[in-house]
């Protein structure tokens, strides 16, 4: 494993263990302002706050009053998660919260994260607080495929964990889809994909903002534009060359740019099809008539409505989660949540009047498939 540490996450430093000890993480407070500590404890609250309330609407009980039966829906955590954080070059806190907080929700007994080292064999001070605000239990410095394969089946000081989430590059995502026959993965979550749905009362400036922001991703970022007005569209793509020349990352965006699209449709329902076959990881509505537009949706990872809900909200501070399925996989697959860290748990009790009136379809049934003591087991119950 230090051989493809030092290859593939290009660390020029000799590498002693891969654990972040307590040591690296109470220096790395020296390193972070105020400010950034105050952000990423708003937003964990946030994060924190949603995640809480689906898991509450996971717990019920079920009560089919007078029959007799009681059913107790129950949500046991998985015993251990891996969360891998990409980074390297540039820390991504946001995505450890992202991943981290759900399975604290979900009271996951050990969290560990994985994330790709500076060329010094160092993470970015920022994603060590990070870790300790949300209690990570373990943090190792290992990036890449060659991290999935650790925490799948565990290498030297790193054991294996049950399931392993997080958002990657495309080596990453390869991955996860690799280890699945072993153990659990969460959703295929690659390369950042926005994809904006606008009529002509759209801003082109913020659409040219929007999707600059999620150019700056990666060169592999995945950004269009589909819309029922070609002025729009004109207005769009000279925003966006006047401002791809002066902003950050440009080498970045111009890439990313380079390869995306923008497509003008005859009518809304022509582009509301086109966004459900495309299934987009991120979907921008910025139209007339917002809710009847939205009811035709069928395929995205999250959707934004209006002018004033950029996915840079969701990305960082909404409280919704911004590891999202991408590739066309939203058309099955749902964002990441505490429903990914909890198994659920039906706790059955069937009073004996509540037995008997179920006696003679389970009986009818059973027989039908061929299970006989299947029926038997239940009539048997009430013989004299």
């Amino acid at each position: 494993m230090v051989d493809f540490v030092r290859k593939y996450d290009g660390v020029k430093v000799d590498i002693k263990n891969f654990i972040v000890d307590r040591e690296e993480i109470d220096k790395a407070y020296e390193s972070v302002t105020k400010d950034e500590i105050s952000a990423l404890k708003f937003s964990k609250k946030r994060i924190e706050s949603f995640q809480k309330s689906l898991l509450k609407r996971l717990k019920f009980r079920w009560y089919d009053k007078g029959k007799g039966v009681k059913v107790n829906n129950l949500t046991l955590p998985i015993e251990s998660v891996g969360c891998y954080v990409p980074g390297g070059h540039l820390p991504y806190p946001s995505s450890l919260l992202m991943t981290v907080i759900p399975a604290k929700v979900a009271k996951v007994p050990r969290i560990v994260v994985c994330s790709p080292p500076m060329s010094d064999y160092r993470l970015d001070p920022i994603l060590l607080v990070a870790s300790d605000i949300c209690e990570v239990d373990e943090i190792y410095k290992i990036g890449g495929a060659h991290a999935i394969a650790a925490l799948a089946y565990g290498v030297e000081s790193i054991k294996p964990v049950k399931k392993v989430v997080g958002a990657g590059n495309r080596y990453v995502t390869t991955a996860k889809i690799l280890v699945s026959k072993d153990v659990a993965v969460d959703i295929p979550a690659g390369p950042s994909e926005i994809l904006i749905l606008a009529d002509d009362s759209a801003n082109p400036h913020f659409i040219a903002l929007d999707l600059l922001s999620q150019a700056e991703h990666s060169p592999e970022s995945v950004c269009g534009l589909v819309t029922t007005s070609k002025g729009l569209a004109d207005h769009v793509i000279s925003e966006l060359e006047k401002m791809s020349k002066k902003t950050a990352r440009a080498e970045i965006v111009t890439k990313a740019l380079d390869s995306g699209f923008m497509i003008i449709c005859d009518d809304m329902d022509e582009a509301v099809n086109f966004v459900n076959d495309f299934a987009p990881e991120h979907l921008e509505i910025v139209a007339k008539k917002l809710d009847r537009i939205t009811a035709k949706i069928r395929s995205a990872g999250m959707i934004f409505l209006g002018s004033y809900s950029p996915v840079s909200a969701g990305d960082y501070c909404v409280g919704t989660n911004h590891i999202l399925p991408t590739g066309g996989s939203s058309k099955v697959y749902s964002n990441l949540s505490v429903m990914d860290f909890v198994k659920r748990v039906s706790v059955v009790k069937c009073s004996k009047r509540g037995l008997s009136k179920m006696m003679k379809p389970i009986s009818i049934l059973a027989r039908r498939e061929g299970f006989v003591n299947h029926a038997i087991a239940v009539e048997e119950r009430f013989k004299e």
